[in-house]
């Protein structure tokens, strides 16, 4: 399998994990362990590979795809934080040579959740601001959408008292 074919492999099933259910349909046991067994492996697979990319855009999406195999897989066999940090710390030269699109949007969202470092939000956003509202894909929208949900829910899975 080419390194595109397993980063697509990864980011796809990586984000059918993260929204299974939410079109309101049942979440049954079984499926969910299968997929997120499959995440697992597939982020697994990819990190022991070793594959930097070759350009910038392939870097990006190396650690992208990894980042959200990580975030929507919750297996950890004591490795998880450790790989998510090494990472980490390969997105932060990449970020400052990835020119501002729908890529890096992507890729600072996923960092933002990571570490809710407010520069990031606030490059987010100015690659937000700069695209034409009234033109923008589907991709687009739903990067924006994703984009939205971390920036407003830093702790989505934990009961803030108030």
């Amino acid at each position: 399998m080419s390194l595109s074919a397993e980063i697509a492999a990864l980011q796809r099933a990586a984000h059918e994990l993260m929204y299974l259910g939410v079109d309101g349909s049942p979440i049954y046991s079984d499926d969910l362990s299968r997929r997120n067994g499959e995440v697992y492996r597939l982020t697994t697979a990819l990190y022991d590979s070793g594959a930097k990319g070759a350009t910038i855009e392939e870097q990006a999406n190396v650690c992208l795809a990894l980042l959200m195999g990580y975030s929507a897989s919750f297996i950890d066999h004591g490795e998880k934080q450790q790989h998510v940090q090494e990472v980490l710390d390969r997105c932060w030269d990449i970020l400052d040579a990835l020119p501002a699109s729908l890529l890096k949007l992507c890729l600072l969202t996923a960092c933002y959740g990571e570490v809710f470092d407010e520069p990031l939000a606030d490059e987010g956003r100015a690659i937000i601001a700069f695209w034409d509202a009234a033109s923008l894909t589907v991709e687009q929208q739903e990067a924006i959408e994703e984009f939205q949900n971390v920036v407003d829910n830093l702790y989505p899975w934990e009961y803030i008292d108030e």
